[in-house]
């Protein structure tokens, strides 16, 4: 925090704490943006209310996201209330987009709500006063809005007087957000024409517009390209402009440094340094290129093969979740997967573990089963047949303890109608002091080769995250006669029951899987596909990625990422259709990208930044943070972040 933002005492200047939804509105006409009020009664008199520019982070109390999502002041008043204490009325603009957003776009009247604020730079207020006071009767301001980003502007206009300037709002569709707008001229542009002038921003302010009315100064906030535009036609006209930037954020107050951007001034914090920036520092990348869509009557192919197994779409309900294929039935269309893989079998039956065996956690659950299952015989006389009369591919998923209880599992696997064998080496080797197969490369190669030796069915071989690097033991595995690689299974950790003062689970150590385990996942996938890709074409074998993957676009980013597959594990517990959800997602995602089939959107984010990288020869030098300044200040104290990302 800033000197600036505490008081005499040394007391924060900013707003903490909880108020209640006053009123949630969806804006008519707009299929996904909402109005939200609400009033925080200020702890202290020195305490201050937003000013125009400003946001604050907000979050639903009964919230499943990790961070608030920072909001820009659509508009605010102060007041003093019955009780004598000042009070801020606060509204926001929210666009419903993602997780975080859903939830604040969705609550209830009276519901809870978290808010830390008012946060981030302001509008040249001022500056903006003394242009009108210097033109009385003319409009030499020009305020530009776009989208959910005629909110913060909104904010501005109703600080100024009224019809000293003039106001650009632009939508897809419709117009909202410009009830405190008092401008000498008022021009919408709407991309399907609904609402004044068809077309986008540059349909109503041209460059000769600008110059017409000669406007002193140009502020705006809206979408990328719109800000591109408005820059560098103030620039071109010198023209004073300010924009008003946003960016993904966590701390919201300067301390992280998660929301920098890149200005010709060098990194700034969106959050501190913003979110409204002087445009003649600003930087807009060009946007990428991007695939034309699929025609209307085009069909992406959801299609694969791994091993010489067809799979007609790439979801494979994972081992240990959906039991043998039977129990989900009565719930969702089981013959929606494309593949499933059996609960994992060892030769012998297996009871499995006592006391407690599963347990919620922040981002997921853990759980201690102890592969009980019915062995590998009982599974192939009596349940393997149903698995192969649902519909998908079906894979046996075979554990063991030795090389022994392995290799005659195989066999008996071999004489199947089943189509695949995932073998878990993430088992226990209890003649190595009980270190998992898979932890390392000799060892994997040991039973991956025993077993390739006895069976002839594709062999996709499931490795463990909790090897200090996947990397050369996969390729052990290829060297051992793997069809494919299957990762990552669980990782390993540990619960405390407090009340009890001992271990949740008797084994201590137990599984963790779930949303919260996808990043790791997902570095694992792309580090192993990328070490694959390195040999000859004819040595690679495919990848399935496991881990965390709930959602359409989970199963994007491991496709991109290089997967041939995933398989999807404890999602189902809670939505049984989340096969059916992420293949119709997957088809939408392609059909509006422009991919064909997988194949041209498989592993296209394997890419090597070389420019990015030190080579060993080059020295980097040593940086004494406690000596570096900023604005005056020492970095380490005056560092952080960004404005408003609708997340």
């Amino acid at each position: 925090m800033d000197l600036a933002d505490i008081d005499e005492q040394g007391r924060g200047l900013l707003f903490f704490g909880d108020t209640k939804v006053q009123r949630l509105e969806k804006i008519e006409g707009q299929p996904n943006v909402y109005l939200l009020e609400t009033t925080a009664v200020l702890e202290r008199e020195s305490q201050i209310g937003p000013k125009p520019g400003q946001f604050y982070l907000i979050r639903s109390k009964k919230t499943n996201t990790n961070y608030n999502r920072p909001i820009s002041v659509y508009h605010s008043e102060e007041k003093i209330n019955s009780e004598g204490k000042k009070e801020v009325s606060v509204q926001f603009m929210m666009l419903e987009k993602g997780r975080g957003t859903k939830e604040l776009c969705h609550m209830n009247i009276d519901e809870e709500m978290t808010i830390i604020g008012p946060l981030g730079n302001t509008w040249p207020l001022e500056e903006c006063v003394e242009i009108a006071k210097a033109n009385p009767g003319k409009a030499k301001i020009c305020i530009v809005g776009g989208g959910i980003g005629v909110a913060p502007v909104a904010n501005l206009a109703s600080a100024l007087p009224e019809g000293s300037y003039d106001f650009y709002a632009c939508f897809k569709s419709g117009s909202y957000g410009l009830e405190y707008v008092k401008a000498a001229d008022l021009k919408i542009t709407t991309d399907d024409g609904s609402v004044g002038i068809k077309g986008m921003l540059p349909a109503a302010l041209t460059k000769e517009a600008m110059v017409k009315a000669g406007y002193q100064i140009i502020l705006a906030c809206g979408p990328a390209p719109a800000l591109n535009y408005v820059k560098n036609s103030a620039e071109e006209l010198g023209i004073k402009c300010y924009l008003s930037m946003e960016h993904r954020m966590l701390c919201g107050v300067g301390a992280c440094l998660g929301c920098t951007i890149e200005t010709k001034e060098g990194l700034k914090r969106c959050c501190k340094d913003g979110p409204v920036f002087d445009a003649k520092i600003l930087e807009f990348p060009k946007p990428p290129a991007r695939r034309p869509p699929l025609a209307k009557d085009e069909e992406p192919d959801l299609s694969l093969e791994i091993a010489g197994v067809k799979f007609k779409n790439p979801t494979i309900a994972s081992a240990g979740t959906f039991a043998f294929g039977q129990n989900y039935r009565g719930l969702s269309d089981v013959a929606a997967w494309g593949g499933i893989c059996s609960k994992g079998c060892t030769y012998e039956p297996r009871v499995g573990n006592k006391g407690e065996r599963s347990l919620e956690v922040s981002g997921g659950n853990m759980n201690s089963i102890g592969l009980q299952n019915p062995g590998v015989p009982y599974f192939i006389e009596n349940l393997l047949p149903g698995m192969i009369g649902l519909g998908p591919v079906v894979i046996a998923n075979l554990a063991g303890s030795d090389i022994e209880s392995y290799v005659e599992g195989a066999k008996l696997l071999d004489k199947t109608n089943c189509d695949m064998i995932e073998l878990n080496i993430s088992c226990p080797n209890v003649k190595a002091a009980g270190l998992a197969w898979g932890l390392k490369p000799d060892t994997a190669y040991t039973c991956v080769s025993a077993v390739r030796a006895v069976t002839k069915k594709p062999l996709m071989v499931k490795l463990s995250p909790n090897a200090a690097d996947n990397r050369p033991i996969a390729l052990a595995c290829i060297k051992a006669g793997a069809d494919a690689i299957s990762l990552i299974n669980m990782i390993h950790g540990v619960a405390i029951d407090i009340d009890k003062g001992k271990p949740f689970f008797n084994n201590v150590h137990a599984g963790y899987s779930g949303p919260g385990l996808k990043p790791l996942a997902l570095r694992i996938v792309y580090d192993v596909v990328e070490e694959i890709n390195k040999l000859p074409p004819e040595q690679r074998i495919p990848v399935v990625g496991i881990g965390g993957i709930c959602t359409w676009q989970d199963a994007v980013e491991f496709i991109m990422a290089g997967a041939q597959a995933i398989e999807i594990g404890q999602a189902k517990f809670t939505n049984p259709d989340v096969a059916i959800d992420i293949v119709k997602g997957l088809k939408d995602f392609m059909k509006s990208h422009g991919y064909k089939n997988l194949a041209e959107m498989r592993g296209i984010a394997q890419v090597k930044h070389i420019e990015d990288t030190v080579s060993e020869e080059e020295e980097v030098p040593y940086i004494d943070l406690d000596k570096m300044v900023l604005d005056g200040k020492p970095i380490v104290s005056n560092l952080c972040g960004s404005n408003v990302c609708i997340n």
